[in-house]
């Protein structure tokens, strides 16, 4: 597990990847089924592109779904290479770019996916970019797996002792946070995309405590914030809380935006 990330900055995933590619956990598999049944073509026909694909958690799931196509494209190199050695059996194209400027041809998919990523495209630039892509009838989803902490005293705690060692703290990244307290009305105001569908499911992870510690050693958005002390003095805290546990067992919420194309 690496524990360094030397200069990180805002939204810059590099010395991250190893620990967000082997700890992060994957995403409900019911929300990319009742995804993929709102599109009028059947999954076999299917041409999707997954912008800021990261390491390839989520669209290794869609890759599982046996799509026509599948690009990821991922702006870090880091990420997107980390991306390519988990992904080395299944048919997934990568590519480097980013939200505002895939490098995608026009009109080339039917289904235009960010998963835990959204957040760090501008918001307009990157609807602009992802209308461009998608074919008539064409859908943008936008999802998140933020943990869901009334499950579990425990973790609840860790992220009031958080709060209490960075007052200041005010999450980017997060799915329960940010962007997506007005997602929705967000989209049903654009004249671009319409028929805004949002969903969610929760899913239980057994963690052991490397595991747990693993996620957290991944996140940028809360590390950039706290700074390198305050954040190696909160890992300390969690290390200590969870070191007499055989494992973790952690309630994720997936949660899902998606609008369809108009013209």
């Amino acid at each position: 597990m690496n524990h360094t990330a030397p200069g990180l900055r805002h939204g810059d995933f590099t010395g991250l990847a190893e620990n967000y590619g082997a700890f992060r956990p994957a995403y409900a598999e019911s929300v990319l089924v009742a995804l993929l049944n709102l599109l009028d073509k059947p999954t076999s026909d299917l041409d999707v592109i997954d912008v800021g694909a990261g390491t390839g958690i989520w669209t290794r799931m869609l890759a599982g779904r046996g799509l026509h196509s599948l690009v990821a494209v991922e702006p870090n190199d880091d990420m997107r290479t980390v991306g390519q050695k988990q992904s080395t059996t299944q048919e997934i194209i990568w590519r480097k770019g980013k939200g505002e400027e895939t490098g995608e041809a026009r009109s080339s998919a039917d289904l235009v996916t960010m998963a835990s990523s959204f957040h760090w495209v501008d918001f307009d630039r990157g609807l602009a970019e992802f209308h461009r892509l998608l074919r008539p009838h064409g859908r943008f989803a936008a999802l998140w797996n933020p943990r869901y902490l009334e499950d579990s005293p425990l973790l609840k705690g860790i992220e009031a002792t958080l709060h209490a060692m960075v007052p200041e703290l005010s999450r980017v990244s997060s799915g329960r946070a940010g962007l997506t307290h007005s997602l929705t009305e967000k989209l049903r105001q654009r004249t671009d995309f319409t028929d805004v569908v949002y969903m969610e499911a929760f899913h239980k992870v057994s963690l052991t405590p490397e595991q747990y510690l693993g996620v957290w050693w991944s996140v940028n958005d809360v590390r950039v914030q706290a700074g390198e002390e305050r954040f190696s003095a909160f890992m300390d805290h969690v290390a200590k809380s969870v070191a007499h546990l055989t494992h973790i067992e952690t309630t994720y919420q997936t949660r899902l935006w998606t609008a369809r194309k108009v013209g």
